[in-house]
């Protein structure tokens, strides 16, 4: 459980990061959900990040402050 942070802005971050990109992905462009997915496109940069590359952002950002948390405490 040392991944899960809620008082991390860090993780925080990601965690968005990764569920835009998954929204991204899940969400059809028609249809009942259709301005979910345009409030979803929005927050995305309307198409400038994939959403894999979101999803790739989201979790890096959180096993990157993971991995500089455990580094400034000298654990391997």
């Amino acid at each position: 459980m040392r991944y899960i942070r809620p008082n991390s802005l860090t993780w925080w971050a990601g965690l968005f990061a990764m569920l835009t990109g998954v929204a991204s992905v899940a969400l059809p462009a028609t249809g009942p959900l259709a301005e979910l997915s345009r409030l979803v496109a929005l927050l995305a940069g309307s198409g400038d990040a994939s959403p894999a590359g979101l999803i790739f952002l989201g979790l890096g950002l959180i096993g990157l402050r993971d991995r500089l948390e455990r580094g400034f405490r000298g654990d391997r």
